[in-house]
């Protein structure tokens, strides 16, 4: 009866049904666009005490070359709308087993451990991570210039991966990825963590900016209809905007 019922499903999937005795063996199924590269990016959100907060940064400015030294940072962010008193930022590895040997680094490092982890610890609250790849039709684009402000807007989709909601997301983005309308630094889907997420990391010339592009793109017929169709597969949806750290490579 498995067997059977799994040779049933929509040609849309793809499945290989093998039996034998009649056991089915495998059956393959089509997820949408796979990730080719082992490359990934963990987001981490450090939630900062109220009053350490101008502490911490000063501190992260003056011993952040301790960490870079070990692996990649993408950018670091202080966040000012959609969440209080958080750093945001993001880390480029090749691979799982790459991270795990910084990460062994860095347990051995004493100037790492003693003058940045020692201090740096007591000021948080809580601290957060999510893995996650570039989606297959995205890739790090920098922004034109230095100096503006930038929004992680995430957006948690039905189950069901980007087989069920990917064109659509993808039509929505690529819509407002339009000139005028903000710089698109790329688009991220979760790995680790909360599962049918992706983020969007945008770029704006200001605060002001991004609220004029918002207010032109609700108005642009084009925008809302690739939008009116993403958001069917939406269940929630949440946006951060953010200022570089001076420190951070992404500015």
């Amino acid at each position: 009866m498995l067997r059977n019922a799994l040779c049933r499903l929509s040609s849309k999937t793809e499945r290989v049904c093998a039996a034998t005795s009649g056991v089915v063996q495998r059956a393959l199924f089509s997820t949408g666009p796979q990730q080719k590269h082992g490359t990934f990016y963990e987001f981490r959100t450090y939630f900062i005490r109220p009053d350490q907060n101008s502490a911490f940064l000063k501190l992260t400015n003056e011993k952040i070359h301790l960490r870079t030294a070990h692996s990649e940072l993408l950018g670091y962010w202080s966040v000012e709308y959609g969440g209080l008193n958080q750093v945001f930022h993001i880390w480029k590895y090749d691979s799982f087993s790459q991270r795990a040997g910084v990460r062994a680094a860095l347990s051995q490092e004493p100037k790492w451990l003693g003058e940045y982890i020692s201090k740096a610890i007591p000021m948080l609250t809580t601290q957060d991570n999510e893995v996650t790849y570039l989606v297959p039709w995205s890739q790090i684009q920098s922004p034109p210039k230095e100096g503006g402000t930038y929004e992680l807007a995430s957006f948690q989709m039905k189950p069901g991966g980007p087989a069920v909601w990917g064109e659509a997301f993808q039509a929505s983005v690529c819509a407002r990825a339009t000139p005028g309308y903000g710089h698109l630094v790329g688009v991220f889907h979760s790995e680790f963590g909360p599962l049918n997420r992706v983020h969007a990391l945008w770029w704006y010339e200001s605060p002001d900016h991004r609220a004029a592009v918002r207010h032109e793109a609700h108005e642009d017929a084009r925008v809302v209809a690739a939008v009116r169709e993403s958001v069917s597969h939406l269940q929630s949806q949440s946006s951060k905007l953010m200022f570089p750290c001076s420190f951070s490579p992404l500015k």
